[in-house]
């Protein structure tokens, strides 16, 4: 083995630097020169011992082993120029030039140096050029005719007669190619099986990555069809690689997205650049203790990246051949969903600031009215002697200046109790009350109004309702928002009606009115602190938008349920669901109304029986 390390290191000694780097070039350059140099050598050797036991050659003789010098020059010219076809073209040649020349000399075609012509082709095979074996094959054609020929015209020198000589050189011509020839035959087999081992370890490469790379590796034909896709798409997709080849994918994919899909991939397979998509694949997740791979189906978003399949240069496709289509696709939900998000936070943003809009607009418009009043009628009253004001008018501007002021201040208490809410720091103080007394007392101080506006506000509130256990203040003002919004939003001639009763261990408060009623699109924003229904140019009432939004913070405090249901220009219902026997969780009682979830239930239009019109 130490010997023929030595004699691998010194051919690998020899390549050429083209050669060096790439296994297989290496092991076809360090064939071809090995058995040519030794085999020089060897003739070399021999050639003392020849003349010893022939005595003085002729000059055909001489020229012979001279000859022997041809493959230490090209074996000189591949370690030179890397080029290993044109060497062969060049050992090609100088074999036939060498047999050809003996042949001549020693009887032709019935020459013992003819049967070499035979491993001429043989030699040019371990080129794997088909160039060089289809010229090693016409040469040795021309050859055998050229000596065919020569003998049939009686044009080359009479054979030696003598029959054993003759014999004995046959067998030396026979057995000598018969070695060169298995030489040769030694050669391809240890070429064949460094290109299996090649292949082997490049097969192993690939297989490690598509086996381990979390990205999916797939093959696709032009419209679709996949060919081949690498087993990360198992957990991926939960299914097995089988039953996504051909279609099986494609049915995978989200109807909606499929039209993008088999674009891309006819995009990369006609363009020939590549094509990036995102579509939705319908995943497989199995179940706790199901049996078998199916289970629940989800989408997962991926992206697609797709480019045309090169193929290698050395094989030609024919022109009507279809192009196909790799591409790598990887799981992208994460950060669809992470986008989505930023979306959402982005709306979320964008409705805050309108809402701020909305409130500077509404707060500038709802303190600067009472305020101009406030001033407006006071300066009046300090000018009476000149406006020449009698009693009775000033005690009409002074109602009017407390009036203004009352407003005023109604509309700082809402603001400063949500900002409470909002903030966590408002309280309620549970206690034994009744109900029914506090709803009749709201109704009775808003009778006037109603009144006013004519307006009937009809109370159902059944004498045994039983005490419940909460904060009255709290309750009050839920009452009293409820009723004055109805109220305020009812046209004249129509009706409020407030009903109490109880529903398992829950008092349950409705008020309904035959108002404007509410859009559906401003039905989902209904509570929201500051938010009005109805665009700003249209409203034709007054008021900041925080009486819902501090009766759903109430109601969330009391852990009750609101509910809201509208229908515009025929009425709106709301609910509320208070427990009768309410006890607050430590540190509810002054825990941020923003931790607590609104019992909020989505909007529905009140259907006509819901309004009641009284008598």
């Amino acid at each position: 083995m130490t010997v023929l390390n030595t004699i691998r290191d010194c051919l690998d000694a020899l390549l050429h630097p083209s050669a060096r780097y790439d296994a297989l070039t290496r092991a076809r350059h360090r064939a071809f020169m090995a058995p040519r140099l030794l085999g020089s050598l060897a003739a070399f050797a021999a050639f003392p011992v020849y003349l010893a036991m022939r005595g003085a050659p002729t000059a055909l003789e001489v020229a012979a082993f001279a000859w022997l010098i041809a493959p230490i020059l090209l074996s000189w010219f591949l370690s030179r120029t890397g080029r290993y076809e044109g060497a062969h073209v060049l050992s090609s040649l100088a074999l036939t030039g060498l047999v050809m020349t003996v042949a001549m000399t020693t009887g032709g075609i019935e020459s013992f140096a003819a049967i070499w012509l035979v491993v001429v082709p043989l030699e040019a095979a371990l080129s794997a050029s088909r160039r060089a074996v289809a010229f090693a094959c016409a040469l040795t054609l021309a050859c055998t005719a050229a000596l065919i020929v020569s003998g049939h015209f009686d044009l080359l020198p009479p054979a030696d007669a003598n029959s054993a000589s003759r014999g004995i050189f046959m067998a030396f011509g026979v057995a000598s190619a018969t070695l060169y020839a298995a030489g040769l035959a030694f050669g391809a087999e240890s070429l064949a099986r460094t290109s299996v081992a090649l292949l082997n370890v490049e097969e192993d490469r690939y297989r490690l990555l598509a086996r381990n790379m979390s990205d999916v590796i797939s093959r696709h034909r032009h419209n679709g069809a996949v060919q081949f896709i690498s087993p990360a798409v198992e957990a991926m997709l939960g299914t097995p690689v089988s039953r996504l080849l051909g279609h099986g994918l494609f049915d995978r994919v989200h109807v909606a997205d499929r039209p993008a899909y088999l674009t891309a991939l006819s995009d990369a397979a006609r363009g020939g650049e590549a094509r990036s998509v995102e579509f939705r694949l319908r995943r497989e997740v199995p179940r706790a203790g199901a049996r078998g791979p199916n289970g629940q189906v989800d989408f997962i978003w991926v992206e697609m990246r797709c480019r045309p399949l090169e193929q290698a240069s050395e094989v030609a496709l024919p022109p009507d051949a279809e192009a196909e289509v790799v591409a790598v696709m990887r799981d992208v939900t994460d950060r669809k969903q992470q986008e989505q998000a930023l979306d959402l936070a982005r709306t979320a943003a964008e409705q805050a600031d309108a809402a701020k809009t909305r409130f500077l607009a509404t707060m500038s418009h709802e303190l600067r009215t009472p305020l101009n009043a406030i001033i407006g009628f006071s300066e009046m009253i300090v000018q009476e002697d000149v406006l020449m004001i009698d009693a009775v008018r000033r005690k009409e501007y002074a109602q009017l200046i407390n009036d203004s002021g009352q407003h005023l201040l109604s509309v700082v208490n809402g603001i400063l109790d949500m900002s409470k809410m909002a903030t966590g720091n408002f309280e309620i103080s549970p206690e034994p009350f009744a109900p029914r007394a506090a709803l009749i007392n709201c109704c009775n101080l808003l009778a006037l109004k109603a009144r006013e506006n004519a307006i009937d506000l009809v109370t159902r509130a059944p004498e045994d309702l039983p005490v419940m256990n909460g904060d009255p203040r709290a309750f009050k003002q839920i009452v009293l928002n409820l009723v004055a919004n109805a109220i305020k939003f009812t046209e004249r001639g129509g009706s409020v009606t407030v009903t109490a009763g109880v529903e398992a261990s829950r008092l349950v408060l409705r008020v309904s009115d035959t108002g404007v009623g509410i859009s559906a699109d401003d039905l989902k924003r209904i509570g929201d602190p500051f938010f009005q229904a109805g665009k700003t140019y249209q409203r034709r009432h007054e008021g900041t938008g925080l009486g819902l939004s501090i009766v759903k913070s109430l109601v969330a405090l009391h852990a009750g349920e609101m509910n809201v249901q509208s229908r515009l220009d025929e009425g709106t219902t709301v609910t509320v669901a208070l427990p009768l026997a309410f006890e607050p969780k430590a540190g509810q009682a002054s825990s941020n109304i923003a931790t607590l979830t609104p019992a909020v239930r989505p909007a529905t239009p009140v259907q006509p029986h819901q309004v009641k019109k009284s008598a």
